[in-house]
């Protein structure tokens, strides 16, 4: 007895699913960082992400039996995050059905469609996580995020300052210099920039820029399959959601990837619409990127030389 549609979702949501959501987060370096401490949200109107941007008024030194003051000042705010949707489908035709008819060919054609779905959502969700705000469906992104005008997370970013980026938008060369200062401006304490992602044309000026001696690879970042070149340290890697003549310089610390439970690349199984000769099924996504002290991050906008 041949294989039915109900019998081949189960084994599509069982077998292909689960590598399908691997094989998009192992292939970004961003990506990756994002999966390995992502924060599933229960629901919500909104998800809120919390924001530190002020010290406690209240301390300093004191003798004896003086009086301290015990006066509160807030401390945290939050940013708040419309729930964004992401889709693909997995769309067989009947033409394709019968031209794949037996029980292997018919799963092994599924497998086929499952990583042409997998590659689009890879790509999707990947171009989003730079959105500047243009595009209101997507999740809010990095060019948003580190920015000094626009609304980010509910927040204006020209009256609140602490919610904005290390912004450099009059570099047009890139430089050893330009790039440390950057860092820099991001960097305090022990907390500075732990990851650079560019277009390739950015990190090839990067790679020029660099002695032979000097161009050594993030060993971690060579373990995932990653080419990169260390910056202070910290790796530098090619994004192909970058835009161009950007450099990011991301504290990963404090950005979140924070889908919703029970709609983390759920698979919804194949079925039939009434005006195709198809079989549908689709793999949903929904959920919020976002940033919790954008001020340890910072981005050049305008480098092409």
């Amino acid at each position: 007895m041949a294989l039915t549609y109900d019998q081949i979702s189960g084994i599509t949501e069982k077998k292909f699913i689960p590598k399908l959501i691997d094989n998009i987060f192992e292939t970004n370096a961003f990506l990756k960082k994002l999966k390995a401490k992502e924060k599933p949200q229960t629901g919500g109107t909104k998800v809120l992400c919390p924001l530190e941007y002020a010290k406690v008024s209240a301390s300093g030194w004191y003798q004896g039996a003086e009086t301290l003051d015990t006066t509160d000042n807030e401390i945290i705010t939050a940013a708040e995050f419309e729930w964004k949707q992401l889709y693909a489908n997995i769309t067989i035709s009947r033409r394709d059905e019968l031209r794949n008819s037996g029980d292997a060919a018919k799963v092994n054609f599924v497998a086929s469609k499952v990583r042409g779905a997998e590659k689009t959502i890879r790509d999707t969700l990947n171009t989003a996580l730079f959105n500047d705000g243009s595009d209101s469906k997507q999740i809010q992104g990095l060019r948003l995020a580190l920015n000094t005008t626009g609304t980010y997370g509910g927040i204006d970013h020209s009256l609140h300052t602490f919610i904005n980026g290390n912004v450099d938008s009059t570099t047009t060369t890139l430089t050893l210099s330009a790039m440390q200062s950057l860092y820099g401006d991001a960097g305090e304490g022990s907390e500075y920039p732990d990851l650079l992602l560019s277009d390739q044309d950015m990190f090839d000026r990067y790679w020029n820029l660099l002695q032979p001696q000097q161009r050594f690879a993030s060993e971690e970042m060579a373990k995932g399959g990653f080419k990169s070149l260390l910056f202070n340290g910290q790796p530098h890697t090619v994004d192909a959601g970058s835009p161009a003549n950007h450099l990011f310089m991301l504290n990963t610390n404090y950005f979140d990837l924070m889908p919703h439970k029970d709609e983390n690349f759920r698979f919804e199984k194949f079925i039939k619409p009434i005006n195709q000769n198809v079989k549908v099924a689709k793999v949903l996504w929904m959920g919020v990127f976002g940033g919790s002290n954008n001020r340890r991050s910072g981005v050049a906008t305008a480098i092409t030389a």
